[in-house]
């Protein structure tokens, strides 16, 4: 059975269950709510997961949007637990992951829910994201982690051919998300899939603690036949409200990376690639220092330190995550 053979037609419940996982984001989460009530007209259902939110968002959240399931987690359970846990609440034919710092735009899920009826053969979907002040962020899909290119991104190539889809092949450089497209992965903030394949899969591998764990899913899903497409038409804003510190973020998806070159590339190039993941740092650290000296424009100085602190702390990712039980 691949992931074109779909699942009968799902009569009884809502056609796709709406997954947000929050933490500490009451306000955005609120607004995202908001926008999913407003611009959403396909059967529905909305499952609310709070990660035990110091500042309130359960309760505000109940009283709101009485109508939603809430899950009110007594502990962080985390994005990927977290959302393997509210989709076993899900009944509908799809699930759709999304983040709570983001609006959905121009009826989104309509839309997504269509092209996915269009297209059942993909298995998984995603959209076009924006930046809060609508400017495009072509994050919303990525290529797979290659061979090619960990060496471009290690190199150097990737961010001086940025818009190269050769050189920065990762980011699919050059493409302006315009047009539909398939791609190898859907990121997470704006994730549809059909419920009998996350269900096949078992949802997220819980090893990814944070970071890499849609590439996986990705990547396992393409086993089962599963050919990720993406649509222009389908748009929401990411407003990233709740980023971490950026050489922790750094740290924390380099360890990913490690795991997912485990987990993804031949024995043969694990070895390879591994080596090309662990310059990358470096790289940046010793080029950013090279132009902050030529140039003496601050910013290649902070990026240089920036750098700097995650290739001192290699020891906390060189070693990827451990396996974890689901």
């Amino acid at each position: 059975m691949t992931a074109a053979d779909a699942a009968p037609p799902n009569t009884d419940g809502p056609t796709v269950s709406i997954l947000v996982i929050s933490y500490d984001t009451r306000a955005m989460t609120l607004d995202c709510l908001a926008s999913v009530v407003a611009e959403t007209t396909v059967p529905h259902e909305l499952i609310v997961l709070d990660n035990a939110s110091p500042d309130g968002s359960a309760a505000a959240i109940a009283v709101a949007f009485p109508e939603i399931r809430l899950i009110a987690s007594p502990e962080n359970l985390g994005f990927a637990r977290g959302n393997n846990v509210a989709a076993r609440e899900a009944r509908g034919e799809y699930i759709l992951l999304l983040n709570p710092d983001t609006l959905v735009l121009d009826r989104a899920i309509d839309r997504i829910v269509a092209f996915a009826g269009r297209t059942p053969q993909a298995g998984i979907w995603g959209g076009r994201t924006l930046h809060g002040d609508r400017t495009l962020n072509p994050g919303s899909v990525f290529g797979r982690v290659t061979l090619w290119s960990l060496f471009c991104r290690s190199s150097g190539l990737a961010l001086i051919f940025r818009r190269s889809a050769f050189f920065n092949p990762e980011e699919m450089g050059g493409w302006d998300r315009g047009d539909e497209r398939e791609v190898d992965v859907v990121q997470g903030s704006f994730f549809l899939i059909r419920r009998d394949l996350w269900e096949r899969l078992g949802g997220f591998d819980l090893a990814f603690v944070m970071y890499g764990e849609e590439q996986d899913l990705c990547r396992r899903a393409a086993r089962f036949g599963a050919r990720p497409r993406m649509t222009p038409e389908a748009t929401i804003v990411h407003y990233h409200g709740a980023s971490s510190r950026r050489a922790a973020r750094e740290i924390m998806t380099l360890k990913a990376r490690v795991t997912l070159i485990r987990r993804h590339l031949p024995a043969w190039q694990q070895p390879i690639g591994l080596f090309l993941l662990g310059f990358w740092p470096w790289s940046r650290m010793v080029s950013g220092g090279a132009l902050s000296r030529l140039s003496g424009r601050p910013r290649f100085a902070e990026a240089a330190a920036m750098w700097g602190d995650v290739w001192r702390a290699r020891a906390e990712w060189l070693g990827g995550y451990p396996a974890a039980a689901s």
